[in-house]
């Protein structure tokens, strides 16, 4: 089913359209594009067009709940595709691949995204995605009960990240690519409390998998989101050969020339964006790490000029002492 790079080819020199658009991406692009479609290498699963392609939680649900499972180690049925809220943080696209929302069988929410750097996405800034899905869940449902309304029917949120390269943070756990966080006490008092985190640095991951290979379930779906190289493919289907419907899947979208360079093009233009943001960012961290130095000598100067100032004091102070004794060494004489 995997055409060949000749015939692949002929097809967008017939289309006019198709040429002008696979003409107008970088060599390193076409090559990239012509080496998935042909089985040179497989597709990047994590792009945001493919992976909803292949994982729609509409149509072939059990994929994803599948998935889903193997992360937060219970049984999971989704139950809701819940919309896009574009009232959600505002302009938080910068560097996402994908960010899918849905609520699961017992009224909970989980919100999966793919970042592509890790250290964009601090802490503080998934705390603030936790918060934004449960207030969007209690607006929900206290809308839809109104009188009837409690605290308690409000379920738990997941915020699941999965980083494409991780922040220096994660790395100091060479060992683990799956941290589960979650709220608790000190003094081992148990209170339901409702957020949790799961983070997955897809890039320590891959370290593990070069030095020990696939040793569970959840390294094979790791492994089916994170590589596109045909040995670990090949490997990975014939060891767990639930995957081959997804690969099927990949290849029969990459027989639509037409739809597959739709798809290409659109997470190109997001990279784009993205590298643009990213740039963005860097600047503007870059300038305020200037103004931050500009600010610190100042204070030296300013110290050192106060310094000055005071040793000037006790010179002129000293000047005044010689002049008091040289009058009365005079008046002896």
């Amino acid at each position: 089913m995997i055409r060949t790079r000749r015939d692949l080819l002929e097809e967008i020199g017939d289309s006019s359209s198709l040429s002008d658009l696979f003409n107008s991406w970088s060599e390193e692009q076409r090559e990239d594009f012509l080496d998935f479609c042909t089985g040179s290498k497989g597709v990047k699963i994590l792009y945001d067009s493919f992976f909803k392609e292949i994982m729609n939680p509409e149509t072939t649900p059990e994929r994803l709940e599948r998935l889903l499972s193997l992360i937060l180690k219970q049984q999971v049925k989704i139950h809701t595709i819940l919309p896009t809220d574009n009232s959600r943080i505002a302009d938080e696209s910068s560097l996402l691949v994908m960010d899918i929302l849905i609520e699961l069988e017992d009224g909970s929410l989980a919100n999966i995204e793919v970042q592509k750097l890790g250290y964009k996405f601090p802490g503080q800034r998934c705390a603030c995605y936790s918060a934004d899905l449960l207030l969007r869940q209690y607006k929900r449902i206290r809308g839809e009960k109104k009188k009837s309304f409690s605290y308690k029917d409000i379920k738990k949120v997941y915020t699941i990240v999965l980083f494409e390269k991780s922040g220096r943070i994660f790395h100091k756990f060479p060992d683990v690519y799956l941290h589960h966080m979650k709220q608790k006490s000190d003094t081992g008092l148990e209170i339901e409390l409702l957020q949790e985190y799961i983070f997955i640095p897809l890039d320590i991951f891959q370290e593990s998998l070069q030095n020990k290979g696939i040793k569970s379930d959840l390294d094979a779906w790791l492994t089916f989101l994170s590589t596109d190289k045909p040995e670990w493919i090949e490997g990975l289907i014939h060891n767990h050969p639930e995957f081959i419907p997804m690969y099927t899947d990949i290849y029969e979208l990459c027989r639509n020339t037409e739809k597959v360079m739709e798809l290409y093009s659109k997470e190109l233009s997001l990279l784009d964006k993205n590298t643009v943001q990213l740039m963005i960012d860097e600047m503007q961290d870059t300038i305020d790490g200037q103004k931050g130095t500009i600010t610190q000598l100042q204070g030296t100067v300013d110290g050192q000029k106060s310094i000055i100032d005071d040793q000037q004091g006790t010179i002129n102070k000293q000047k005044e002492e010689i002049e008091e004794l040289r009058r009365q060494l005079e008046s002896q004489k």
